[in-house]
Parts: C-alpha cells; structure tokens; sequence
C-alpha cells in the first residue's frame, strides 16, 4: 500500500480532490480534521498547549478555544512554529497507527494523508509520493472566502504562512491543477489513481 500526501494552500481544491480520492477507493486520512479532534478530546495536548499558550486560549469550561487558539497561533510565524511543535508529534504517531490498521486490513491500494502542512511539517520525508493541488490566487480566494469561515485577511494571513505555492509544485512528485471545473478535477484525480494503482 503507498503512503501518499495530498497538500495545497488554501482555497486550492485540496479537501475537494481528497473526497474523490475517497470516493474511487482511496483510504484518507485528514491529518487537518484529526489535528482540530486532538486538541477537542487529548488532554495532554491540551495541557501542553496551555502550557505552551496561556490562558487566553481557554474557554468557560476550561479546555482549548479552538479559534482563540487560531488567533494567537496565527500572529506571527514563532507562534505558529510553537502550535506546531506541540501537535505534529500526535499527529505523525496517530498516522502511523491509522496506516498500520488500513495495511492490515488489507483493502486499500492507495494510503492518502491529505494535510495543509506536509512539506511544512517535514512530514513528506515519510511518504512514497506527494500530489499537490494548486490553482491561481483568484480562484483560491473566491473559494476560501465563499466558505464564510475566514476574512480576506485571515486568508491572506494563513497563505503568507504556508510555503510558496510554485515551490510545492517543484517539489511534488503529481500535481494537480485546479482551475477550472469539478468534472475536470475528478478527472485529473482518476487519472493519478491509474498511475499509482
């Protein structure tokens, strides 16, 4: 079974090109979805980051404001490296535990780890390949402020913090272009599957 990473900035497609990895037969495993459950539920994570943080980033009930922590972590590049540090750890420990289950199981060719951080975090030095999704900064834009989460500074923010788009690109072993429609981008993920399948 190949262990692959799936990255892209913000607003490329990522979480979109992951669904249909899904979909055709791929197991996927949001490191992102299980990095925001790790600091909900794992009290030493907590713990840690409070530790790590402060108190600004409690809430009434004493556990981690997921978007208090945000707002701090995303000030500055030294507080992002700080959360970071904290929850990669947990991270890598619980894909290795999910990627050892899925090869037991043994009903999966492909093993996708879909993360916003991969080259960021090291983490693409565990994996067989690294597919990144792209698109121009128009279209990044449109589609991260159409989901009414973020401002188009926050957004500009987040992309300010994450590597430069063209050295992802140099650096992929399969990218993906997403600029234009969903049909076009199912069928850039099919073919992929047929080359690594």
């Amino acid at each position: 079974m190949l262990r692959i990473g799936l990255t892209g900035g913000i607003g490329s497609g990522k979480s979109t090109a992951s669904q249909h990895f899904e979909s055709l037969g791929a197991f996927v495993m949001s490191a992102d979805d299980a990095a925001k459950h790790m600091i909900d539920t794992n009290e030493t994570v907590q713990h840690e980051l409070i530790s790590e943080f402060g108190t600004d980033i409690i809430d009434g009930t004493g556990k981690v404001d997921k978007q208090k922590l945000a707002r701090v972590a995303f000030q500055d590049e030294d507080h992002l490296t700080r959360l970071n540090s904290v929850v990669h750890p947990y991270i890598y420990d619980l894909i290795d535990k999910i990627f050892n289950r899925v090869l037991q199981e043994g009903k999966h060719d492909l093993f996708i780890v879909d993360g916003a951080l991969i080259f960021e975090s090291g983490y693409d030095a565990h994996l067989d390949y690294i597919i990144v999704v792209t698109a121009q900064l128009k279209h990044r834009m449109e589609r991260a402020l159409s989901r009414e989460t973020l401002s188009r500074d926050e957004i500009l923010k987040r992309i300010e913090f994450q590597w430069p788009e063209e050295e992802k690109v140099n650096l992929a072993d399969f990218v993906i272009h997403n600029d234009g429609t969903e049909d076009e981008l199912i069928k850039n993920v099919e073919s992929l599957i047929e080359k690594l399948t």
